[in-house]
């Protein structure tokens, strides 16, 4: 409920207005350890809180929160579940369907009820195409979005990966392709791109949580994946930047909501560019050159879908990892495939527009590509002799 809160508060102070419509990312390890986190927030943000069996504390029913008790309207939310979530959680994906469908049945205004606006909207857009009316009601409804049964992923790291995009609508195009079969009482999985890209053209806000200090938002590509690929949906399909926003629970006497610049700028500061960072990666030999390599990479991915590093930071990683003499005499030794991953990724960058690189600086890449080339050319040949 607080976590609602603050997600509503922050945007009201950016934006001097209520938030109509939300999208969050729903994984199920994260709700799992933190007893439905995100869950609560979904449903809180709705207006909507569950009903506990006394001693048990099992989830018997859901409530509607009155307005005189909420104080504020209530916002649309769209959830993007993980395969996982699907598999482990199809109980919770039922109650967050049935919470969407009890307050867009609410007898309320529209400017108390964003739910109940948008359903009515989008239910009178199908009939107007030859929709019957419970049909599109129920259409309507839909806010629990994720991949086919059986598949698992984003689709979007392994696109980044290939390097087989030109632009964000190619990224939003395979996140939707991924992402856009539809959950809930008796939905398992009708692929709905139609609705899905509908949903994502009205977010306002995207949203995710992290729960503990283990694991962050650099440190694996599904983050980007799930998460970066819903930001550039909305670039994508609405034109425009959403709000994005991730609150910070793993101490959970302080839970702290940050924008995604502001996380992924903490995360660059403390650990990306931080001497102790690198020295004790460099403990890890091959493996811990291969991990730095991968972090330029997810940076730059964050990038390509939430326009997230600006120059100075591409070239704290030019500057720190690649051109440091060091370091490359260190990554000669354990890992050169590594360096070259690394100045591969950053002339990917430059190339694609996403950094505007110092002359200088890109020079001294292009010739440590073209140097690395050479080395791993000659080593291979002795491998091979």
């Amino acid at each position: 409920s607080q976590m609602a809160e603050d997600v509503i508060n922050k945007f009201i102070s950016e934006e001097g207005r209520y938030p109509e419509s939300v999208g969050i990312l729903l994984w199920a390890t994260y709700n799992m350890r933190s007893h439905g986190q995100c869950m609560a927030e979904f449903m809180a943000l709705m207006g909507v809180r569950p009903v506990w069996q006394k001693g048990s504390l099992k989830v018997i029913d859901i409530e509607v929160i009155p307005l005189q008790e909420l104080q504020r309207p209530r916002v649309d939310i769209t959830g993007r579940i993980s395969s996982l979530f699907r598999d482990t959680l199809p109980g919770a994906v039922c109650w967050l369907d049935k919470a969407v469908k009890m307050v867009a049945e609410l007898d309320e205004s529209f400017e108390d009820n964003f739910v109940r606006k948008h359903v009515i909207e989008e239910s009178q857009r199908l009939e107007s195409e030859g929709v019957d009316a419970a049909s599109a009601w129920k259409q309507a409804s839909y806010r629990l979005f994720g991949d086919p049964p059986g598949a698992h992923g984003a689709g979007v790291s392994a696109l980044l990966a290939a390097r087989n995009w030109e632009n964000i609508d190619d990224i939003a195009q395979v996140y939707v392709r991924w992402g856009g079969h539809v959950y809930g009482e008796g939905e398992k999985g009708t692929y709905r791109p139609d609705l899905f890209t509908q949903r994502m053209s009205k977010l306002e806000i995207t949203l995710s949580n992290i729960d503990n200090r283990e694991s962050n938002l650099l440190n694996s590509d599904d983050y980007n994946s799930y998460r970066g690929g819903m930001i550039a949906a909305v670039r994508s399909i609405k034109g425009e930047m959403p709000k994005n926003y991730c609150s910070d629970s793993s101490d959970r006497q302080h839970v702290v909501i940050r924008t995604l610049d502001e996380e992924v700028k903490r995360l660059f500061r403390g650990e990306a560019i931080n001497p102790k960072y690198i020295n004790g990666m460099k403990e890890f030999g091959y493996k811990g050159a291969g991990d730095l390599a991968t972090y330029v990479d997810h940076c730059f991915q964050w990038d390509a879908t939430s326009d997230v590093m600006e120059d100075w930071m591409y070239e704290k990683f030019a500057e720190k990892y690649a051109l440091d003499k060091d370091m490359q005499d260190w990554f000669n030794q354990v890992n050169p495939w590594a360096l070259q991953r690394i100045a591969a990724v950053l002339l990917e960058a430059e190339q694609r527009n996403l950094w505007d690189a110092k002359p200088e600086t890109k020079a001294e890449l292009q010739k440590l590509y073209l140097s690395m080339e050479g080395e791993l050319e000659e080593r291979s040949d002795k491998i091979s002799e």
